[in-house]
């Protein structure tokens, strides 16, 4: 017999599924929490850590997670562009983007982000003041944005949809006529998913390699993936003109059906990219400058893992996750204020952690629990401030 508790949370969920999506918003949360994950955990890898515990487990994590996160976030921010240009006036729609988007960014980018970097030049310079800091990070430089690079990378796509939709609102129609056989035929979708991408980041990855970044001030973008994102936003687009709940990512769609088998499909590239590692520093002696072969190599096997995890977290949420009550749904009014939050927290955590001779494991464990409670009560607080639930 159900709790009155419980009865009230799946009433709760039972009354947003009549005007959202319940497996997205889901989804889009599980993936802001594998941002804080991945930020809660890089600093105890194995290769490239910056403390002196580390666990090759979390290699094994970031590797995941970094091959697919961003990704699936511009895929899934791509889902309502399209109807949002339909419904709304090309002002209204700009100046909704610049507060939800360009407003955070330039708050985040003048303060979050210097105070999370702080952390980081106190370890360098313990004498260093915050004042200087910040003056020398927005004068002189480096100034990086740190995990928000993406809200300005959304803002510049969706301003780019803006202008293709009134160029011709019909410019999607070809991939969202493929979402809808995908109903029925997902690997269809997969398949266009995979030869796309493929084509935009392979050539990308050979000519820039993995470590080079476009940077002017703040604004910055991983060189070899300034086609892949807005690729996986178009087709995102495109899978979301019509028919979203008729199409490849309907609950009563294939798709939700084969939710594990994709998971296998992602555990073979994925393999084969630790393949490729150990052949790169057991055997190649991990020079700076790969083979065109390597990178090609690793392109494939990136695009793949990619491409096979994204059609797996869909398939799982929209199986198993539609109905009922989740953790996952407490967290969703507030998941975008997380991921804005949440990179000093958890920088700082580990600025005070660094001393401490335990384990990485249990360094990674707090630093991932107190970044998402912390982040989550931060974000609570925020979004009292009037006007605030419209950024947050």
């Amino acid at each position: 017999m159900r709790t009155s508790f419980q009865a009230a949370a799946v009433a709760n969920v039972q009354a947003i599924d009549k005007s959202r999506d319940v497996a997205l918003d889901r989804a889009r949360t599980f993936l802001m929490l594998m941002v804080l994950l991945h930020h809660s955990v890089i600093a105890y890898t194995y290769f490239g850590h910056t403390d002196p515990k580390s666990w090759i487990g979390f290699d094994m994590v970031v590797l995941a997670t970094d091959s697919f996160f961003m990704a699936t976030f511009f895929f899934l921010s791509g889902l309502f562009v399209w109807p949002s240009l339909a419904h709304k006036e090309l002002q209204v729609f700009v100046r909704d983007r610049l507060f939800r988007l360009g407003l955070p960014f330039v708050i985040g980018v003048l303060t979050i982000i210097p105070i999370a970097y702080y952390a980081i030049e106190l370890r360098q310079r313990p004498d260093a003041s915050f004042l200087m800091f910040w003056w020398k990070t927005i004068t002189v430089g480096p100034w990086p944005s740190g995990p928000i690079w993406f809200i300005w990378v959304l803002l510049a796509f969706d301003l780019a949809a803006c202008l293709l939709f009134h160029l011709s609102p019909k410019l999607l129609d070809p991939i969202n006529r493929l979402a809808v056989r995908g109903f029925g035929r997902p690997t269809e979708c997969f398949i266009l998913v995979l030869a796309v991408t493929a084509v935009v980041y392979i050539p990308m990855r050979v000519y820039f390699g993995a470590g080079r970044w476009f940077e002017i001030g703040p604004l910055s973008l991983q060189a070899s993936r300034v086609l892949l994102y807005p690729t996986y936003f178009l087709i995102g687009a495109g899978v979301g003109v019509a028919y979203l709940d008729r199409g490849l990512l309907s609950a009563d769609g294939r798709l939700a059906k084969t939710g594990w088998s994709w998971i296998v499909a992602a555990l073979v590239p994925y393999c084969l990219l630790w393949v490729l590692i150990y052949v790169k520093r057991e055997v190649l002696g991990n020079p700076v400058w790969l083979p065109d072969w390597y990178e090609a190599s690793y392109g494939l096997f990136f695009v793949t893992f990619s491409a096979a995890i994204l059609f797996a977290i869909f398939g799982y949420f929209l199986r198993f996750k539609r109905t009922g009550f989740s953790v996952l749904d407490w967290m969703q009014a507030h998941a975008y204020g997380m991921f804005l939050v949440h990179y000093p927290i958890v920088l700082w955590i580990q600025y005070w952690l660094f001393d401490f001779d335990v384990p990485a494991i249990a360094k990674a464990l707090i630093a991932f629990v107190l970044t998402v409670l912390l982040s989550w009560g931060v974000t609570v607080a925020l979004r009292t401030i009037p006007g605030a639930k419209r950024v947050l």
